[in-house]
């Protein structure tokens, strides 16, 4: 009897085992979509900056002309 107990002691620990284990991969796949979703928002992020950038720069490059045209 005590080798039964011994047994589902031991099935218990690996269910739980397991579902810890089946839980720890539901979150890393979690995190891996979220990062993937993150790292294009990162990049969708920078493209903006960069195009707001070279807008600011055109700006200022007409700005220049504009100013360099003024009479003194």
């Amino acid at each position: 009897m005590a080798v039964l107990k011994d047994s589902s002691d031991v099935d218990a620990e690996f269910s739980s085992l397991e579902a810890k284990v089946a839980q720890f991969v539901g979150l890393c796949e979690r995190l891996r979509a979220e990062n993937h979703e993150l790292r294009q928002q990162l990049a969708g992020a920078r493209n903006d900056a960069n195009r707001l950038n070279e807008r600011i720069e055109g700006a200022k490059a007409k700005l220049e002309n504009l100013l360099a045209r003024l009479p003194d």
